[in-house]
């Protein structure tokens, strides 16, 4: 029988706790793939601009964690307003698999097969990667805090 040693399953456990919840892209790939991206969108954060690109697509600086269809501003279609008021926030998972087939990611999440999209382009290969380079230079999520326990008083 292989026993385990408790400094052992710590480590595990903090590794596996501590990884993101999609953590498949590589962001060197990403960043390279963004360049057929660019032609459409642009990152930048204010007045830094980290990638200029294309305007016809939204900023995509801050993309993960974003509601989806609210970047100020920008003209979306129907369909991607009404999955953002439905509930779409872009993780990187779902930047992956959007950005392999939009037309297809919305009608699937919108159960309505008449929901369109404007993007047509699609990342046949390297999804993951293009995900894991937006989340890379985007705003770092800010640390979960513990709830303060409530104090009871007589």
């Amino acid at each position: 029988m292989n026993l385990v040693t408790l400094p052992t399953v710590i480590a595990t456990l903090t590794i596996a706790l501590g990884a993101p919840a999609f953590a498949g892209g590589d962001v060197a790939a990403g960043q390279k793939v963004f360049n057929k991206c660019k032609s459409c969108h642009t990152i930048s954060n204010g007045d830094e601009v980290i990638v200029k690109g294309g305007k016809t697509g939204p900023n995509l600086y801050g993309v993960i964690g974003r509601q989806a269809g609210t970047y100020e501003g920008f003209p979306y279609y129907d369909s991607i307003i009404a999955a953002g008021r439905a509930g779409l926030v872009w993780d990187e998972e779902k930047i992956a698999r959007w950005v392999q087939n939009p037309k297809a990611f919305l009608r699937d999440y919108l159960d309505n097969p008449k929901a369109h999209s404007a993007m047509t382009f699609r990342v046949r290969k390297g999804g993951a990667d293009v995900a894991a380079y937006l989340a890379s230079i985007g705003p770092q999520p800010e640390p979960e805090q513990p709830e303060k326990p409530v104090e009871l008083t007589n």
